[in-house]
């Protein structure tokens, strides 16, 4: 009864707030979620996303796997996609798993004109012995329904969407290459569909998952990278949109990384304020390892601040470092947990640059689903390079424990609740 008489004085409220508010765009998007039974006139909740209700349509001309080899990220895509209609007034419609191909929009989508558009990047591996697994699905889906809410499309049950992804993965799983290091990775979207210009709540909405079979981000082995430290733009700003996977927060970093690499670094490191601390390196989470005075070793990373995206590899690093730290789950590698500690707090550039310095800068790497971690050797800050320093497999010595681990976990060598079966 509470729930009906809150979604009654949404209503009630909604019929006397000006058109030309914010508010009334608000309730209106508030009030799309309901509608009012024909018969009794009573408000009910509109249909969620439901596995029940699936369309399986299986592709009549298969493509041909192509040779693991000749992968290059993002660019082969699986047979079938999964899409999801939704409309204010109806709610989620049918999923359907369909062969992969174009979808149609209408010019005048909001998607096109204002950027109404969110994202999310996953990987299924392949185990020996044939099963596949998720890594963390549920986070992803958290953190797609938060960048949602943030930019007014609607909400979902993240519990449906990823068993409707384990059968799209089920039907494609040959696409997996059964190679080290290889997976399928896996891009749920979410966009606004309806056909008219003004900025405002979509009441038409898709959602769609398309998969790509990927290899290793480091196929040689790893290769420490360069970082311009970017002071010239800024990648997000506190109250704005930087703790949000929006496509709209991509676009303007490519003129940023074109100006890094002709300036002969691999990446940018994205610095804010007058102090420039640092936020993310490229589109990664960043960390720095300090050893201290009293012989302590600190691994830091910028905290979620709204300005940084909660990473999953970000989130599962922390957890896997403070198990350590704790003496919970101990990490071959890692210095013992008595002189290990894992903080979330600011740095500035110019704490790095003194710890390299004094020689107490022990490494610098990122963390993201593509590349798991990604360690770096320098930083062009001002005019000059901050060299850091890096082991002979150009890895450090608290990436590497926990690299190892994160990957054990994913390909199935470490059992982790972590990994969620898709199929035995």
């Amino acid at each position: 009864m509470s729930s009906l008489r809150t979604l009654r004085s949404l209503s009630s409220a909604h019929r006397f707030i000006s058109r030309t508010s914010p508010a009334w765009h608000l309730s209106r998007r508030l009030n799309s979620t309901v509608s009012r039974d024909p018969m009794t006139g009573e408000l009910t909740a509109l249909p969620d996303i439901e596995l029940s209700r699936l369309e399986i349509i299986q592709t009549k001309q298969p493509k041909q796997t192509p040779n693991a080899s000749n992968l290059v990220f993002g660019h082969t895509f699986t047979d079938h996609m999964l899409t999801i209609p939704w409309s204010a007034n109806s709610g989620w419609g049918n999923p359907k798993i369909q062969p992969y191909g174009p979808i149609s929009i209408e010019p005048s989508a909001t998607v096109l004109h204002y950027a109404q558009e969110l994202f999310e990047g996953l990987k299924a591996y392949r185990h020996p012995g044939g099963k596949v697994t998720l890594f963390r699905p549920d986070m992803n889906m958290k953190r797609m329904n938060t960048s949602a809410k943030r930019v007014a499309l609607p909400t979902f049950d993240g519990d449906a969407l990823v068993e409707l992804m384990k059968r799209l993965i089920q039907i494609d799983k040959h696409w997996i290459p059964d190679q080290p290091g290889y997976s399928l990775y896996i891009r749920p979207t979410l966009i606004g569909t309806q056909p008219a210009l003004g900025v405002a709540p979509p009441n038409q909405a898709l959602l769609f998952v398309i998969c790509s079979p990927v290899g290793p981000y480091y196929p040689e082995g790893f290769k420490p990278i360069a970082l311009y430290g970017t002071t010239e733009y800024s990648r997000a700003a506190p109250g704005g949109t930087g703790a949000f996977k929006l496509g709209a927060n991509y676009a303007p970093g490519v003129v940023a990384q074109k100006e890094a690499a002709q300036k002969g670094y691999a990446q940018n490191l994205w610095l804010h304020g007058p102090d420039h601390h640092i936020t993310e390196v490229g589109t990664m989470n960043t960390f720095v390892v300090f050893k201290h005075e009293n012989g302590v070793t600190e691994l830091v990373t910028p905290p979620l601040d709204g300005m940084i995206l909660p990473g999953i590899t970000r989130d599962s690093t922390l957890a896997l470092a403070r198990d350590h730290a704790s003496g919970k789950v101990i990490l071959e590698g890692l210095p013992e947990p008595s002189k290990f500690v894992v903080n979330e707090r600011p740095i500035t550039i110019k704490e790095v640059k003194e710890a390299a310095q004094r020689g107490s800068l022990v490494e610098f790497f990122g963390t993201g689903t593509a590349a798991v971690i990604s360690p770096v050797n320098k930083i062009g800050y001002l005019g000059e390079d901050i060299h850091i320093p890096t082991g002979p497999d150009g890895m450090g010595p608290v990436s590497r424990p926990i690299w190892k681990q994160l990957v054990g976990i994913q390909v199935g060598n470490i059992p982790s609740p972590w990994s969620v079966v898709v199929t035995e």
